[in-house]
């Protein structure tokens, strides 16, 4: 079992859901939050709660640098029938990623005292998988 450095992630996006993923400049950071549905199934007498799980709640961001030759997250964004998305934590082990359609918001943010950034958010809007 391998350890590696975040140095090495990469994103692949399309800007429709039919387009084609290729990856997406100047991003420094993404997350992938997989949380589940929990319901409450606790009865009188029960000793401690009891939860079953339902379906995951899949979303994350995407953050990174603005580059003026490269439009994706803002045409992502755009998309009326929304993206793939193409996540890898690191680009020396290209076989193991999630994968899926999502729904893309993007953000700008410019400061007189720093880099001009942007940022995605994304939810699931279909099922998603991992490799392996």
């Amino acid at each position: 079992m391998a350890r590696y450095h975040g140095r090495t992630g990469i994103v692949y996006g399309s800007t429709t859901a039919a387009g084609v993923a290729s990856q997406i400049a100047s991003l420094s950071a993404w997350t992938l939050d997989m949380s589940t549905d929990k319901t409450d199934a606790t009865a009188f007498g029960d000793l401690n709660k009891v939860q079953f799980i339902g379906l995951k709640n899949l979303q994350g961001t995407l953050s990174g640098f603005w580059d003026n030759a490269e439009d994706k997250l803002f045409a992502g964004a755009d998309s009326q029938d929304g993206v793939k998305l193409y996540l890898y934590p690191a680009s020396t082990a290209p076989t193991v990623y999630w994968y899926g359609p999502a729904w893309l918001d993007a953000s700008i943010n410019v400061s007189n005292t720093g880099m001009v950034t942007l940022s995605a958010n994304f939810v699931a809007s279909g099922s998603w998988g991992r490799k392996p």
